[in-house]
C-alpha cells in the first residue's frame, strides 16, 4: 500500500472517531440536561394556565371508543392533578390521548425533574377503559406503587405519579 493511501485511511478513520466523540456527546448532554422548561408564572396561575393551553391546544391523537361515542356508566370523564406544582388542574376526558411530559407540546406539561420530555400517556381503549403507558422515561410511571412496563388499565381513583405529580381518573 502506498503512503498516501494509508494516510488517507488513517484521516478518515480519525475523521469518523471525532464524529462518534460528537454524537456521544450530545446525547449525554440532552439525557442530562433534558429539553429547557420556561416558567410561566406563579404558582397560583399555573393551574389556570394549563387549563387554558389544554382547552386552545388542538387534540393530539383522536381515537374513537367503542359504542358510537357513548360513554359506560361509572367510566372517568376527567383527569385531576391531585399533587404536584399543577395541583388543582383538571382536564376533561374526552376521547383524546392526553401526553404527559416536560416537552412543550405535551397535554399536561410537567415541570419536573424527575419527569422526561415525553414521559407518558393516558389514551382511551375500545371498551371505553383508560389505559396508561409509560414511553420509555428514566425515572418511570407508577399506578398505585406499581412501575409500569406495559400499557396498563386505569381503575378510578388510582394515583399514577410522574416525578412528584400525582393523577387521578375521576367521575
Amino acid at each position: 500500500m502506498s503512503e498516501l493511501t494509508l494516510t488517507v485511511m488513517r484521516l478518515g478513520f480519525l475523521a469518523v472517531l471525532w464524529l462518534f466523540v460528537i454524537v456521544a456527546v450530545q446525547v449525554i448532554r440532552s439525557d442530562l440536561f433534558g429539553t429547557r422548561v420556561t416558567q410561566r408564572g406563579s404558582r397560583r396561575e399555573r393551574p389556570q394556565q394549563a387549563a387554558r393551553q389544554q382547552q386552545a391546544a388542538p387534540p393530539q391523537q383522536r381515537q374513537q371508543q367503542g359504542g358510537g361515542g357513548r360513554q359506560r356508566r361509572g367510566a372517568p370523564t376527567k383527569l385531576v392533578v391531585s399533587e404536584g406544582i399543577l395541583a388543582g388542574t383538571t382536564v376533561a376526558l374526552q376521547g383524546q390521548t392526553i401526553t404527559l411530559g416536560r416537552a412543550h407540546d405535551s397535554t399536561i406539561v410537567l415541570d419536573d425533574d424527575y419527569a422526561s420530555s415525553r414521559h407518558a400517556r393516558i389514551y382511551p381503549d375500545r371498551d371505553g377503559q383508560w389505559i396508561v403507558e409509560d414511553l420509555g422515561s428514566t425515572n418511570g410511571t407508577y399506578l398505585d406503587r406499581t412501575r409500569l412496563t406495559t400499557p396498563t388499565p386505569v381503575p378510578l381513583g388510582a394515583p399514577i405519579r410522574i416525578g412528584k405529580t400525582v393523577i387521578e381518573l375521576r367521575k
